[in-house]
């Protein structure tokens, strides 16, 4: 039986969770590559393969559209194409990160309102899929080096505003009228949860 479009989309938040988790591993200074570059360069692989995973989640469970924008991630590098693909498909693919705030309406528990821009925006989402790209290649020896005291540096900052983005998102789906509301985790477990928010038809008297 197939699964329905959501459960898809929060097993890819799940999967951006574990990769996550070995950035965490790394950045901790419990694991290592053996040396600083590599630890670098495998931290950046993981950030890359999350933008890539993140671009793509609100399309994963529609095969034909997801193979039609994956073939151009495989091949290119230029996210901000990549980007104006996915918008074409779906313009509201990318995750709006929300608060939940409590509500003057009795009626309502929590309200949500736009997060402040602490979170990885669109413009940075392609400059940091850029940069996790450039350092897969080696360094010309003759030439400019990597400069990996950039990545040292900048690489925590960017791992936390993924997790600002998506932390409690709001997402559309490809071909869905609403909303899900996604809360990457909860007190009862660590486990990715969704609510569903739809359109109400109302009819006039």
């Amino acid at each position: 039986m197939k699964k329905p479009d959501i459960d898809v989309y929060c097993n890819v938040m799940e999967e951006i969770k574990r990769r996550t988790g070995v950035i965490d591993f790394f950045l901790s200074g419990n694991g290592h590559a053996l040396c600083e570059p590599t630890t670098l360069e495998s931290i950046a692989l993981q950030i890359r393969k999350i933008l890539e995973l993140i671009a793509m989640a609100s399309l994963v469970a529609n095969e034909k559209e997801y193979k039609k924008v994956y073939s151009n991630f495989a091949s290119a590098w230029n996210a901000e194409y990549l980007l104006k693909d996915l918008g074409r498909i779906n313009p509201d693919f990318y995750p709006k990160p929300v608060v939940e705030k409590l509500s003057d309406d009795p009626k309502v528990k929590n309200r949500l309102a736009d997060r402040d821009e602490d979170y990885l925006t669109k413009n940075e989402f392609i400059k940091v899929y850029k940069k996790c790209g450039a350092i897969m290649h080696a360094s010309n020896p003759m030439g400019r080096k990597i400069g990996y005291e950039y990545y040292k540096k900048n690489i925590p900052e960017w791992r936390q505003k993924i997790i600002n983005l998506l932390n409690n998102h709001q997402i559309k789906l490809f071909n869905h009228s609403g909303f899900y509301l996604i809360h990457m985790k909860e007190d009862r477990d660590d486990k990715v949860h969704f609510y569903e928010f739809d359109l109400v038809q109302t009819t006039s008297s």
